[in-house]
């Protein structure tokens, strides 16, 4: 089947991914095979395709697909996360659209809107990852809320509550207002903000003295229950035992004293607002004080706003600054830079709020997920390694675990109330076990299921990915299980190092707690995916281009190559467009590459040339050598550098040299040991690069022969490990200088390739002649003639010892190429002058770094050796 003249990308891709599918090569089942297995990094179902999951799942693509081609029992599993915060703000936005209030529904009719949008919108982004060519097991696709992966979260929660590590506790917690939930501290992004620092004067109770603090939070002095001074500050000694009056508010509040007080910053005197900053509380509990909470759970005041109730908490900021200021409270403003904490999620300026949540304890559990990454054995690697440093600064420094989130959407934590009491609750994985349950602990036998009531909060979404690599396999519910026992733990885990915490170890943790071992064995941090002007690519910023419309451009191979380009291990990307271009233009390279050799007619009759069994000869220890190369970058997950190896290879080894070899005469047949030769060598290159360039590989594959579903090239054969003729390498690369020595010849006196040249050789380097069929051919030369002296009316060069003389007689201006090489000789000897002087001083020499002056020497080598063939030159000519 003759290959078109053009590579059609967009009908080759959806025809091969179809043939994919239907031959059910993606899909895996344990056997007697060597397991290879990745967990995808579940996407938001929310989520649409951009440039971060383009690079991460190009990634995880390429290694299962090499996987596959090593003859492992290759299994990628594929699945969504059910991103609580963010989809039940699309529900919410969605509802509302239509009119509905999202309080006036019940949990299971807002659940119903939930599962609907999910139903609606959620595939969408592993849809889009099929367009990239993504191999994944599809027949495996998990969600985090499917009924058997929702009953695992609930397992594991159970487990923990009886094992001690879960409680329910009364703390200061990071407050989202918008999205009306508890954050974690991971999920909360400190970011440097310009505010105000305002300077307000509380009167003393019973006196006419004044005291100065100083808030960037003007609001809540309604929340103010005592002023905080420094036992040792002598400023302050006259307040000891006082009273102060909260401006507008009148509350009469405690002075009290406190060694936390910094007495450098502002004006020594502390307010303190134990519901609204966990500083705060801290010393409202050691000082017994009130605790007035002045928020709702939007972070508009509530009653104890007086006049602000129902205000935003930034609305009534500037407010209350402007009513200080007219009853005399406020003293003076200044700017102020300070550190603000944000929802990840929401972006909301998060409100530190105390409240009864759910929390495990981390302290005991993370022990093994330290020791996994950091001790001795090293059972899990991080690449790059830097980010071991980050990972030890997290554990090593955990802080129990909030892991409750008042929502609706997610797994609903399986305690159930029985009476009022803080303590009035029981644990279980069904309502039918909670009766049971509480019976016995209240020893109320005619308490009834109607008596309970189930907590309202939804568990954190990381609390149920975190058994992400055990519960894609059932290996909560059933832990014994074929699927858990043959891939578990996984391979290798692909992801982004900004959840590092928040997932990556949080599954190291779980692994060694339910599965007693890693859950994976390598883990490979990307890095982020940055524009050329090191942005962040984000939609606001206006700078990620969309990533269907790339792949429709640029096609699919071109983007994977364009984004792995530009990808170095584990820094950030940054990436530029041209490199898809570079990308489509390599796949067109290969493409015209193979159209080239299915255009030559073979002729079974003829000999194979000297010079083409050289050359594949040569090709074959030079591809060996290659796949060394690019086994070692792929043991260190240096991806982008085993594609530039194979780029390498294929443009200038086999493209650039090998087909220039081996390419038969205008109009001339080729020999069959040849074409077969090439063939296999293209066979090659198509294995190592189908896991870069998936479509295009396959699509060749097909013309180059009638393969049946068995001998595609998803399922062909890693390329084997062969001896390596380290000197046949070392002699063509010399035989290439040489090449390009009688190239430039050709160029400089303007002399056709079709006419044949006249060549001798003085051999001062005993050099092999192994590929002197090869440089004829090549050179188009008469013939390669070995002589010992120089070649007079001859053009001459030299590589290495060797002396190169192309005859000019007649065909050149003998006196202009004389006044030529004259000029250039007395050019590089004034040049090599400049050099010796340098290196005559000693103490440049002594002084400067080795590296510069090895420089200088070899300039001072290269320029003797360019007078020595210029000067042999000229003698020829004379």
């Amino acid at each position: 089947m003759q290959i078109p003249s053009k590579y059609e990308a967009s009908q080759v891709e959806s025809k091969w991914y179809d043939y994919w599918m239907k031959h059910n090569y993606f899909h895996s089942e344990p056997d007697e095979r060597e397991p290879y297995t990745i967990v995808i990094p579940p996407p938001n179902v929310t989520g649409v395709l951009h440039m971060g999951h383009m690079l991460n799942n190009t990634i995880q693509d390429v290694l299962i697909r090499r996987a596959r081609l090593q003859g492992k029992n290759a299994c990628w599993v594929p699945g969504t996360d059910h991103a609580s915060i963010a989809t039940e703000a699309k529900v919410v936005a969605k509802l509302k659209e239509q009119g509905i209030d999202k309080n006036d529904l019940s949990r299971d009719e807002f659940l119903k809107h939930a599962w609907d949008w999910t139903h609606e919108y959620g595939g969408v982004i592993l849809e889009q990852l099929k367009k990239l060519g993504c191999s994944c097991d599809w027949d495996r696709t998990k969600f985090t809320m499917d009924d058997d992966m929702s009953e695992a979260v609930i397992k594991v929660f159970v487990d923990l509550f009886n094992k001690g590590y879960i409680y329910r506790g009364y703390r200061m917690v990071n407050w989202d207002p918008e999205a009306k939930t508890t954050l974690s501290d991971e999920e909360v992004i400190y970011e440097e903000k310009q505010g105000n620092l305002y300077y307000l004067n509380y009167k003393i109770e019973g006196s006419d003295d004044v005291l100065t603090i100083a808030t960037t939070r003007p609001e809540t002095i309604f929340g103010d229950t005592a002023i905080c001074i420094n036992p040792t500050d002598e400023r302050f000694t006259h307040l000891k035992g006082k009273k102060a009056i909260v401006p507008i508010c009148g509350r009469v509040i405690p002075i009290i004293e406190d060694e936390y007080v910094d007495v450098e910053f502002g004006t020594g005197c502390l307010k303190v607002t134990p519901a609204h900053d966990e500083n705060d509380k801290v010393l409202g509990d050691k000082h017994s004080l009130e605790v007035v909470d002045i928020f709702n759970d939007d972070a508009t005041l509530n009653s104890y706003g007086l006049h602000y109730e129902g205000q935003d908490r930034f609305v009534v900021r500037k407010a209350i600054a402007k009513e200080l200021e007219e009853n005399g409270a406020l003293v003076k403003t200044e700017v102020h830079v300070n550190k603000v904490g944000t929802s990840e999620r929401t972006k909301a300026v998060i409100e530190p709020r105390l409240s009864d949540q759910w929390f495990l304890k981390m302290d005991e559990l993370v022990k093994p997920a330290i020791e996994a990454v950091l001790g001795e054995d090293n059972d899990i690697q991080l690449f790059p390694k830097k980010f071991e440093n980050t990972y030890r600064h997290w554990m090593e420094n955990i802080r129990d675990w909030n892991i409750s989130r008042q929502l609706l959407w997610g797994q609903q934590i399986p305690a159930y109330y029985y009476g009022d009491g803080k303590e009035d609750f029981v644990v279980a994985e069904t309502a039918e076990e909670a009766l049971k349950l509480a019976v016995e602990k209240t020893g109320n036998a005619h308490l009834k299921a109607e008596g309970l009531r189930q907590e309202t909060d939804a568990l954190d979404t990381w609390f149920s990915s975190w058994l992400w690599p055990m519960s894609v396999f059932d290996g909560i519910r059933n832990p014994e299980n074929d699927d858990i026992k043959y891939y578990y733990p996984t391979n290798d885990l692909v992801t982004g190092p900004d959840i590092l915490f928040f997932w990556v170890a949080r599954m190291i943790v779980a692994g060694y707690e339910y599965k007693g071992e890693k859950p994976f064995n390598n883990v490979y941090l990307t890095g982020l995916v940055r524009d050329k002007q090191r942005r962040k690519m984000s939609k606001s910023l206006g700078n990620s281009p969309d990533a269907l419309k790339l792949i429709e451009e640029y096609s699919a191979d071109g983007v994977r190559v364009g984004l792995l380009l530009s990808s170095a291990a584990g820094n950030d990307l940054l990436f530029d467009e041209a490199l898809c271009q570079q990308g489509k233009g390599f796949g067109n390279k290969i493409w015209n590459a193979y159209r080239l050799i299915d255009g030559w007619e073979i002729d079974e009759t003829i000999p194979q040339p000297e010079s083409s069994k050289i050359a594949l000869d040569w090709y074959a220890s030079k591809f060996q050598k290659a796949l060394v190369e690019i086994e070692d970058h792929f043991s260190k997950y240096r991806l982008s550098d085993a594609l530039m190896a194979i780029y390498k290879l294929i443009m200038d080894d086999f493209s650039g040299w090998l087909l220039e070899i081996v390419k038969p005469a205008y109009q001339k047949p080729v020999d069959t040991d040849t074409f077969k030769g090439l063939i296999a060598a293209f066979e090659d290159n198509l294995k190592i690069l189908h896991p870069f360039m998936p479509f295009l590989t396959e699509d060749i594959w097909h013309y180059i022969a009638e393969r049946t579903p068995e001998e595609a090239l998803i399922v062909a054969k890693w390329p084997e490990a062969k001896p390596i003729n380290d000197t046949l390498i070392s002699e063509f690369d010399f035989a290439s200088e040489v090449v390009s020595g009688i190239r430039n010849i050709r160029k400089e006196k303007n002399i056709a390739f079709k006419d044949a040249i006249g060549f001798s050789v003085i051999n001062n380097g005993n050099t092999s002649t192994t590929f002197d069929a090869i440089i004829q051919k090549l050179g188009n030369l008469e013939a390669i003639e070995y002589v010992n002296e120089a070649v007079e009316g001859a053009l001459t060069f030299r590589v290495k010892s060797n002396e190169y003389f192309v005859p000019m007689a007649g065909s050149i201006d003998v006196e202009a190429e004389i006044k030529k090489l004259t000029e250039e000789l007395n050019y590089t000897e004034g040049f090599l002058k400049s050099v010796q002087k340098k290196l005559s001083n000693e103490r440049f020499v002594s002084n400067a770094p080795e590296q510069v002056v090895a420089s200088e020497k070899k300039k001072e080598a290269d320029a003797l050796a360019k007078i020595e063939t210029l000067k042999a030159s000229l003698a020829s000519l004379s």
